[in-house]
């Protein structure tokens, strides 16, 4: 029974790729990058200002 829960996770992984597909994949990936720019610029645009 324990054998089977691993196989069960990389099922569901399987299936969840499939769906999205390698462009719903490089489009997260992207995205998830993009916010942590986004969030590393906001806080020192946001430094400059309260510094001055």
């Amino acid at each position: 029974m324990e054998n089977l829960q691993p196989e069960d996770k990389n099922s569901k992984f399987k299936k969840w790729f499939k769906r999205v597909g390698i462009g719903g994949l490089i489009f997260f990936t992207v995205k998830g990058i993009a916010w942590l720019f986004v969030f590393y610029y906001g806080t020192e645009l946001f430094q400059n200002c309260s510094g001055k």
